[in-house]
């Protein structure tokens, strides 16, 4: 038996990781944008988003900019909310302001709660072993140590499976990741390790290298095989309603295979799903030697030009 704990999670991945878990019954808070599993909607928000829906890419980073730029912080906390949710433990992250509420603004809420015994647990992942890391570090917090062991054993086991299968390919294409459209920005982090392990050539960035923003130029010097788009906090319709962006913004004369995914699931949650986010990734890059992956995740990726070689060329 676990003794309950109250748990609010302000980090889409970290709700993903306490469910995973086994501790969804004592999740008492989250944040506006965790999502999953799907019943997690009837937990009760406690933040918000100064960012409103915008109708593109272009319109939300420049939104964004000019938030930081008044130096206002993106998200709030309704601490009202929080006060009423009586947390045992509050789990957030430091590495991004973009992504969820800052920690600094959850250590002020938490200071106005009044309490002592509110425990905080803060993220930082950059590679791989971190995701891993910080599971076990939310499983002790919330007393579910062994769960987090064999929950890292797990997704490790399936990670290695991946990485076996896409060792025998012959070739290692040259792989992209996009993770932001308008301006172009390439995935960082722990993407690097993804497209190692599925079976690539990471182009551009290195291990826990944050991601770069590159203009036309700088793109048109790169020559991808396999090109992996998938804008944080986007599903796969959103993105595609900007496929028009996403041409225009590939340089000329590509010939690579270009693939949209969801970004929103996928990739950019440093969590359990980072997975199936390789799953994805290793379909795409040898569609030949996972052909039953891509079954797996048909519905999450898509070629929005076709199969083949693609981009504004065409």
């Amino acid at each position: 038996m676990f003794a309950a704990v109250r748990i609010v999670s302000l980090l889409p991945s970290a709700t993903e990781i306490v469910c995973a878990l086994g501790a969804r019954a004592e999740l008492v808070g989250r944040s506006h944008e965790c999502d999953f599993p799907p019943d997690v909607e009837r937990v009760p928000v406690l933040t918000s988003s100064r960012v409103g829906p915008l109708p593109s890419s272009q319109a939300i980073d420049a939104s964004v900019r000019d938030v930081l730029r008044d130096a206002l912080a993106i998200y709030q906390i309704d601490v009202e909310r929080l006060r009423e949710s009586a947390p045992d433990v509050i789990v957030t992250q430091d590495l991004c302001e973009v992504c969820a509420v800052s920690i600094d603004d959850v250590r002020a809420a938490v200071a106005r709660l009044g309490r002592q015994d509110v425990a905080i647990v803060n993220l930082h992942p950059m590679r791989l072993a971190d995701i891993w890391r910080d599971v076990v570090h939310v499983a002790g917090a919330i007393g579910r140590a062994g769960n987090g062991e064999a929950l890292v054993a797990t997704l490790r086991a399936r990670v290695a499976e991946v990485a076996r299968r896409a060792a025998i390919a012959r070739r290692r294409p040259r792989v992209l990741t996009i993770e932001w459209l308008a301006p172009v920005m390439v995935g960082g982090m722990w993407m690097p390790e993804l497209v190692e392990l599925a079976g690539g050539e990471p182009l551009v960035t290195r291990p826990g290298e944050r991601a770069p923003t590159l203009d036309r130029d700088s793109l048109a010097a790169l020559d991808p095989e396999v090109v992996m788009v998938k804008p944080c906090g986007f599903n796969l319709n959103r993105t595609l309603e900007e496929v028009g962006v996403l041409r225009d913004a590939l340089p000329r004369g590509w010939r690579a295979r270009v693939y949209v995914a969801d970004g929103n699931a996928f990739f950019n949650r440093p969590g359990p799903r980072i997975v199936e986010s390789l799953e994805i990734l290793a379909a795409c890059v040898h569609p030949e030697a996972f052909q039953d992956l891509a079954a797996k995740h048909s519905a999450s990726v898509t070629e929005p030009f076709g199969a083949g070689p693609s981009g504004s060329s065409q």
